[in-house]
């Protein structure tokens, strides 16, 4: 079974082509659960199938490290964008992708033959808290706040097609995130989890950001997260339209056309390697992984 690994700003994919491979889909969560383990498997934020679609070029199937599946990724689908044009799969450099019901568009920056960056249309951000969800008294959920065992945050939530929930921190350098982002992930405020991402506002122009993603843990990057960390901003009056931000593993700039109510993302999509391995080797990493939880 062939693959490729890619990875934007640090946050890292496995890559199928799931019109050769055929991975049933009662097998795509265990293949990502084992895949993307760092230790027996290639290792990666999470597995993403390269499918057929009927609306678009193609369809990306994503699933977080833990064998969730997920609507969309930022950074998945532009370094997806740049398989399919490595592989010669699409022509030109407009590509559309269907991810979680919906279609997000691909510009292609190019020198020479190589993709340089990528920009996506990531659509309108949901407001609306019954949406997100998060479970809130108001219609939209902006700067409320929430009780973290006992210790209360101010926090905005935002859907960019999966939840997102935005919390200004005094200093990231200290933030215990291990700590912090699981009890934000799983509160009961979000009935279908959340991805939470904390910030620092630097100036009207910069943001710094960390990431707890759901199912994942702490990330490098997440795109979905600019998104929403963008249009939180914006709604607080912290920062403009147009923003850099700051990730662990690199920069990437996102744009809010009010207007138009889209939100662009732009940002490096890099190939790490392409590889192959056998379907045995998914049932030897299950193994491993079941005699590992129970010592």
């Amino acid at each position: 079974m062939r693959f490729s690994k890619l990875q934007s700003c640090g946050n890292d994919y496995i890559y199928i082509n799931n019109i050769i491979e055929k991975i049933n889909d009662t097998e795509k969560s265990r293949y990502a659960l084992c895949l993307s383990d760092r230790n027996f498997g290639i290792g990666g934020d999470g597995l993403i199938f390269v499918s057929p679609s009927e609306k678009a070029d193609f369809t990306m199937e994503m699933y977080n490290q833990d064998g969730t599946a997920s609507e969309i990724c930022g950074n998945g689908i532009r370094c997806m964008g740049k398989y399919l044009f490595d592989k010669k799969m699409v022509e030109g450099t407009d590509i559309s992708i269907e991810s979680g019901g919906k279609i997000y568009y691909l510009e292609l920056n190019l020198a020479g033959e190589i993709v340089t960056s990528i920009r996506v249309n990531m659509g309108a951000p949901e407001l609306t808290a019954k949406k997100i969800p998060v479970i809130s008294k108001n219609a939209w959920c902006t700067n409320e706040t929430i009780d973290i065992n006992g210790e209360e945050f101010k926090m905005t939530c935002v859907s960019m097609g999966n939840p997102h929930a935005v919390v200004v921190y005094p200093d990231l350098d200290t933030l215990d995130i291990g700590h912090l982002g699981p009890l934000f992930e799983n509160h009961e405020r979000f009935p279908r989890r959340t991805n939470v991402e904390f910030i620092e506002v630097l100036d009207r122009k910069t943001v710094r950001m960390r990431v707890w993603e759901r199912g994942c843990g702490e990330t490098l990057a997440c795109g979905s997260g600019c998104c929403a960390v963008l249009v939180s901003c914006v709604l607080n009056s912290l920062t403009d339209d147009e923003i850099t931000i700051h990730l662990p593993g690199g920069d990437v700039m996102v744009y809010w056309d009010r207007e138009n109510k889209k939100i662009y993302l732009t940002g490096s999509a890099i190939s790490v390697f392409d590889g192959e391995i056998t379907r045995q080797s998914v049932h030897v990493i299950e193994k491993l992984l079941k005699n590992l939880e129970e010592r």
